[in-house]
Order: structure tokens, then sequence, then C-alpha cells
């Protein structure tokens, strides 16, 4: 392993541009649980109810039964771990232009990654349906808690609504749009901890690859892209990524 990573460097240091694509597997490590796995939230829970129709409908009762899932997947207060750590040091040291990450926990942001894409929005605030004013999501999670369901702007009284993108809803189109040039144009395209199953951003490795861009994977479990990257490592993000950094 320690031969592919010296070589993956080379082509990092090399790259005009790099771009980091991460999904669960990097925050599992900070203990936050994924969603989609044999363990995941969704074991637990039904996911159509986190359907935007849900929330259109009844947004009372979609903040009723969001809260708990809430609880079970970021009530753990979540710190950046060594492979957040290791992509900000790339950021910093110019191998890395850009984050792009199917989480929404801003551990990113928090480990000192400045140029994050979050794909899937995030859930650490809430928008204001009516008038798109935003607030903190703790601020309306203790109002929640309190009784007020759906909790409501105090400018216009719209209900609000977690940052997050719920089943139904489309990628933030200016995320998507930067992400996909991103793609377009890099050199290396690193994926870590994404299984590479949901779309469309899992369509991203498979672009950067197509434009002749070095793909290298570090995920656990096998993606449908193994065959076609030039590095795979099935091994935990939080030893690689850092190794990577260093031998960079």
């Amino acid at each position: 392993m320690e031969d592919r990573i010296e070589q993956l460097a080379t082509k990092l240091r090399a790259a005009d541009q790099g771009v980091a694509f991460t999904g669960a597997g990097v925050s599992t490590a900070s203990g936050i649980p994924d969603f989609r796995s044999e363990d995941g939230i969704w074991q637990d829970h039904d996911p159509q109810q986190f359907h935007i129709r849900a929330f259109e409908q009844d947004p009372a009762g979609f903040w009723d039964g969001m809260l708990p899932v809430y609880d079970d997947a970021f009530d753990v207060d979540p710190e950046p771990n060594p492979a957040h750590e290791a992509i900000a040091t790339l950021e910093k040291q110019g191998h890395i232009s850009a984050v792009i990450t199917q989480n929404a926990d801003e551990l990113h942001q928090s480990a000192g990654s400045e140029d994050v894409i979050e794909l899937h929005g995030s859930m650490q605030e809430v928008v204001c349906q009516s008038c798109k004013n935003r607030k903190p999501f703790s601020d309306a999670r203790s109002r929640a808690e309190s009784g007020e369901l759906p909790p409501e702007c105090g400018d216009c009284g719209g209900p609000y609504k977690p940052d997050g993108v719920l089943f139904g809803e489309e990628l933030p189109k200016r995320a998507l749009y930067k992400a996909h040039a991103l793609a377009e144009k890099c050199d290396v395209f690193l994926v870590a901890g994404s299984s590479l199953t949901v779309q469309p951003a899992a369509g991203l490795p498979e672009t950067a690859a197509k434009q002749g861009a070095t793909l290298a994977i570090v995920n656990l479990e096998p993606t449908p892209l193994h065959d076609v990257a030039d590095y795979t490592f099935r091994e935990d993000v939080t030893s690689v990524l850092p190794a990577l950094a260093e031998s960079v």
C-alpha cells in the first residue's frame, strides 16, 4: 500500500488541480452513523418520512418525526477526524482545490477546509420556505423540542425546513454545477468514504475519469468504479488519507 500511496502523492504533486469527493465513510469515524448500510439509520426509521412531500403536507408531523432521527445521527457532538484533517492539509498545501461532499455535517469546514461544495446541503441550518431566511438548526430544534411544531420564521411566519436535501428534492443547482465543472477540469479526483451508488453525485468520479483525470478511491467496500479507478484502497480513510498528506 505504501508504494501506491507514494505513486498517488506524486500525481497530486504534479497536478494543476486536485479534487476530493467525500461520502459517509469519512464521517462515520467521527461517530456519525451512515444511513444506508445494514446498521444504518434507515434500518430504524422510515426514509419516506423524510420526503419533501411529507414536509409540504405536514410540516409539524415532519419535525416531530425528524427530531429522534437527528438525535440518532448527529447528537454525538462530532469532531473532525484524521481524514477530515488530512484533506484540509492537502487543500492548504495547494494539492486539493476543493472538497465535494455528500455529507451534511460541516466537519470539513470545522477541520479547516475552505472551499467545500455541499451536494446534499447542511443539517446545521434551517431555511424558511417563504422568505428564505436562515437560522442555525440548533435554534429551530430547541423550539421544536419545546412544542413549536413546526418552528416558524420570526420575520414572515413561514415554516423552517432543514437545509439538508430531502428525498424527492433536487440537489442544489449551483453546487452541482460547480462540482461538475471541477470533475471535468481536474487532474486528480480523490474519492473517500463513498459507495458511489447515490446519483447524480456518484457520476462525478466517472466524469473525471472520462476527462483523463487520475481517479483514486479510498473505501472499505468495493464501488461500481473500482475497475475504472487508477488507484483503489480498500482501507480505512483515517489511515490512508493522513499517509497520503504526509507523502505529498
